[in-house]
């Protein structure tokens, strides 16, 4: 694998790893602010990330080595709303920015898994983006996100709140790939 996509993704991997744990916090916290459809949205979407992270790690199997990744990630533990702000801007970056980038870097190096892991995540994302932003509207407004379950895809991340789609949008796994929250 070439120098520059194992970095990406050894970031990548870093970046997720620490999504999944400060959403789980920011779970807790949405928890005990009493809103308990925000923190069973940042548990799926934690797990989601934990996804993601074992993806491009999956992708690193054969990378034996010692890394130094650099992962940008959002720091503070605040009221739920401020988390959910924190929540946006992280997956908001991952999708202007930083999938975007890797994604044509691993596909310009040839690296057919390496690009696939990182397309994945990066139209989960958008989906992880949207929800964070209509559960911050309703803390907003005062209310909990009003949602029966949140779906997450185990194959790519995923995530719906409702029903499972028959089909993945992203990586075409049936209904029963879903994970329900």
């Amino acid at each position: 694998m070439h120098p520059m996509t194992i970095a990406n993704l050894q970031s990548a991997f870093a970046g997720e790893s620490q999504a999944h744990m400060r959403y789980l916090i920011f779970a807790d916290k949405a928890d005990k602010d009493q809103f308990p459809n925000v923190g069973r949205l940042f548990r799926a979407i934690a797990w989601a990330e934990q996804l993601h992270a074992t993806s491009h790690f999956m992708a690193l199997r054969n990378e034996v080595g010692g890394a130094e990744p650099r992962a940008g990630a959002g720091f503070g533990l605040g009221p739920t709303a401020q988390n959910l702000a924190i929540a946006i801007e992280g997956e908001e970056f991952e999708v202007a920015e930083m999938y975007p980038a890797y994604h044509t870097v691993a596909e310009l190096q040839e690296e057919k898994g390496a690009a696939r892991t990182m397309d994945w995540a990066w139209q989960a994302e958008k989906t992880h983006a949207a929800l964070y932003k209509l559960a911050k509207d309703a803390v907003e407004s005062g209310g909990d996100y009003d949602m029966d379950v949140v779906n997450v895809c185990s194959r790519c991340g995923h995530t719906v709140a409702g029903d499972a789609p028959d089909r993945c949008p992203i990586c075409g796994a049936k209904a029963d790939s879903y994970r329900a929250f």
